[in-house]
């Protein structure tokens, strides 16, 4: 099998990020546009990234479930679907989204860079429906005081954890991502003591030593997020950024999660917003609402760097989208989507 390039989904984690979504219009330019930039986003990538080779200048993009049909046609990756809302004690909404774009960089005004070329690129073709700067807040902590991401896999079990692999062979080298906006009651959270603060997380707040099992309550964060098939645990990898807008009093999370499979974070999610057994659910929900979500697949860059700018999808005869096999574009070493970090290569 020929060596597919993933994009950079595992990449070191930066001081800025730019987290993008957008819908595309249904006209076929408008699709068109997108195929087209499909093929230019590393050439766009690299001539931003080029001004400053320590900026860690990295971008994925993802498609959701409608999009792809329109985009790209038959086959389709084996898990991808809408967001599904889930409503328990709390709600995760489902809202549109078409195109995701994840700029990550150690510098704000890269992912601003880039993030603006992306949209001028596709022009009126898409809608922009949510756009969040997120950025490191001191020790990778979050607005609530609270160390993020402590227990994300590393090195190759962060590539294990997210890249889809011979379940899929035609899809091999991609991944999944799921992304919500969380908006925190600060004033709400700065009332709970310390001490039950990190019984709600799993947690010592200060320290950030996780407690003893003895000592968590079932109703902890960190336990509600740890899933295990035929004892072994599924891991996930995030890059969750801090945003907000002090004039609005805004502050937030924004959730990002990559997995080889959807239905880990799908589970997670489950367990947060129903409960694990239903009604025990994640008692940080009571502070942090989610505003958003979205799911996406991430082909691999081996794939966008092939998409014709013309549409390869027809019409057959029972109504489905087909498509005919993609036309190969040829290589100029563009594939690498990304710095090379967190790439990796899959024969």
């Amino acid at each position: 099998m020929p060596s597919v390039i993933t994009q950079p989904v595992v990449s070191k984690l930066t001081r800025a990020a730019i987290f993008l979504v957008v819908t595309v219009k249904p006209e076929p330019q408008c699709e068109e546009a997108v195929r087209a930039l499909c093929g230019d986003l590393a050439s766009l990538l690299r001539a931003v990234g080029f001004r400053d080779l320590n900026g860690a200048l990295t971008c994925v993009m993802g498609v959701g479930s409608d999009a792809w049909d329109r985009l790209f046609g038959q086959p389709r990756p084996a898990e991808l679907h809408p967001f599904r809302e889930i409503k328990g004690e709390h709600h995760a909404v489902s809202t549109p989204g078409d195109l995701l774009f994840h700029i990550r960089s150690m510098r704000m005004d890269l992912c601003f860079e880039l993030a603006t070329q992306i949209m001028s690129r596709l022009g009126d073709a898409v809608t922009a429906v949510d756009e969040v700067h997120g950025f490191k807040y001191f020790d990778e902590r979050d607005l609530l005081g609270f160390v993020d991401g402590t227990e994300n896999p590393v090195d190759q079990d962060a590539v294990d954890a997210v890249v889809i692999g011979e379940e899929d062979p035609g899809f091999a080298g991609g991944s999944y991502v799921i992304v919500q906006k969380y908006l925190h009651d600060v004033k709400a959270w700065d009332t709970v003591p310390v001490e039950q603060q990190e019984r709600i997380i799993g947690r010592k707040k200060l320290s950030d030593i996780e407690l003893d099992d003895a000592a968590k309550a079932p109703y902890a964060h960190n336990v509600l997020t740890t899933i295990e098939e035929n004892g072994e645990q599924l891991e996930i990898v995030r890059d969750n950024m801090p945003f907000g807008d002090v004039g609005k009093g805004e502050f937030g999370t924004y959730f990002i999660g990559y997995a080889r499979s959807p239905g880990r974070i799908e589970k997670m999610l489950v367990n947060m917003f129903v409960g694990r057994p239903p009604g025990n659910y994640d008692r940080l929900l009571d502070f942090s609402k989610a505003v958003t979500g979205t799911l996406f697949f991430v082909p691999s860059a081996t794939f966008l760097a092939n998409v014709p700018a013309e549409s390869a999808v027809a019409v057959s005869g029972d109504g489905t989208a087909d498509a005919s096999p993609t036309p190969q574009r040829p290589s100029d070493g563009s594939l690498g989507i990304g710095s090379l970090k967190g790439e990796s290569t899959h024969e």
